[in-house]
């Protein structure tokens, strides 16, 4: 190689994740699931042999516990192994679910591995062709580390290319765990090129540019939650000399957590409900090419078929009516789940001319919609008030908006709905 070549950064493999809440009701898809996390170890490596890397970073969580199984170890072992023959180098760092007071059956490990200890950030020096690169990391020795480990790294003297290798939150992502807290200038003053970091699942850049600082994501989804859906994979950095020319995303998932998002307002019936998902799966089926799906079907939408999903029994027999639909597919197809956050068809001005709560509810928002300062105030008053989670309080925190005119318009269609249906029982 001369002044340019390309390394890998991944993260977060979860190697043998059991997908418990999957196992239940579909004890061979949670069984495809946890090869899967295997067979997406098996796809980078060999993506990083066919792209002619120089070298993997691998930024924590290589397993899902402290107690690894020797599965996971054996299938992660045998990677190096094929990516140490092909003279590729691989560093390695340890975050929160597999930190190095955890059981580990490896005692040596292939030529060219290298895992960061805990004591204090190392630097390891490596030759790219003529190109002289410094990889710096710290490993976690325990699941809870709350300190801030990037104060700890420095770049080093002279011309070369430095990478930060950590697993850690930056910028206090809500989703995940506060491990390793840091802000985007802690991870700037360290002086680095490009920071390689994991914990968070959602492939994401927080800089780009002086320096980079990226979340490769995790390598294989885990659930139906907004940070485990869509392709995951690890990112392909490019070098120019000693400046990161580019980065790309490559997935190498083996089954894939999507979302299926249908509108119910128009909809006469169940059987119409039916064939409109089935249309919009097919779609994702097509869309994600050669790939197992797991799809959580979320219904919305205020319309008449509304009351026809609220009948008990209703959303779990069209689920498994969807199901048996896909039986026998492969790549295998798999509906995780049906959320019904639909709504039923109010009449407001039947409502108004009622003599019940609903009523008087309807006429208080008429008159906060008719002075907006009250209306802001009465927003404020009461979204402090909500010091217990519950229904509600998750309804506002789950809003995309803070204007006060669209907060107590939400809030007062929830709040119809609630009194409606209790009315209808």
């Amino acid at each position: 190689m001369s002044g340019s070549f390309r390394f890998v950064h991944a993260a977060d493999l979860h190697l043998d994740t059991p997908f418990q809440g999957i196992a239940g009701p579909a004890p061979g898809v949670a069984q495809a699931l946890q090869e899967a996390s295997l067979q997406a170890w098996d796809n980078l490596v060999t993506l990083t042999i066919e792209d002619e890397a120089a070298f993997l970073l691998i930024a924590g969580d290589i397993y899902d516990g402290a107690d690894r199984g020797v599965r996971a170890q054996l299938r992660f072992v045998d990677g190096l192994k094929r990516l140490s023959a092909a003279g590729i180098e691989t560093f390695i760092v340890h975050g929160n679910h597999d930190p190095l007071d955890g059981w580990s059956a490896v005692r040596e490990w292939p030529d060219g591995v290298t895992v960061f200890g805990c004591e204090a950030v190392q630097s390891v020096a490596t030759r790219i062709g003529r190109q002289t690169v410094h990889v710096h990391g710290i490993s976690y020795r325990t699941r809870d580390v709350q300190d801030n480990l990037t104060l700890g790294f420095r770049r080093s003297r002279g011309k070369s290319l430095n990478l930060g290798l950590l697993h850690a939150n930056a910028c206090g992502d809500a989703e995940h765990a506060a491990y390793c807290p840091c802000s985007l200038g802690d991870l700037d003053s360290a002086g680095m090129d490009y920071w390689a970091l994991g914990h968070i699942h959602k492939q994401q850049f927080l800089r780009q540019n002086g320096p980079w600082i990226a979340y490769s994501g995790n390598t294989q989804g885990r659930s139906p939650k907004p940070s485990e859906t869509g392709p995951k994979g690890v990112l392909v950095v490019e070098v120019e000399g000693s400046t990161i020319d580019s980065v790309g995303f490559e997935a190498v998932d083996v089954v894939r957590f999507v979302a299926c998002t249908v509108d119910v307002h128009d909809l006469a019936d169940v059987p119409s409900l039916q064939s409109r998902v089935m249309k919009q799966v097919d779609e994702l089926r097509r869309e994600h090419g050669e790939r197992s799906l797991l799809v959580r079907v979320v219904l919305e939408g205020r319309g008449s078929i509304a009351s026809d999903l609220r009948r008990e029994g209703a959303l779990a027999e069209i689920c498994g009516e969807l199901r048996g639909g896909y039986e026998g597919l492969d790549p295998f197809l798999w509906i995780e789940s049906i959320k019904d956050r639909s709504r039923g068809v109010l009449d407001l001005d039947a409502l108004r001319e009622r003599d019940d709560f609903s009523a008087e509810l309807l006429r208080l928002a008429d008159g906060l919609t008719a002075d907006p300062d009250a209306m802001a105030a009465f927003v404020k008053g009461a979204g402090g008030m909500l010091d217990k989670p519950g229904q509600v309080e998750r309804a506002l925190r789950d809003f995309e908006t803070e204007a006060p005119d669209e907060v107590l318009a939400e809030a007062l269609e929830l709040a119809l709905d609630g009194l409606e249906r209790e009315a209808d029982r």
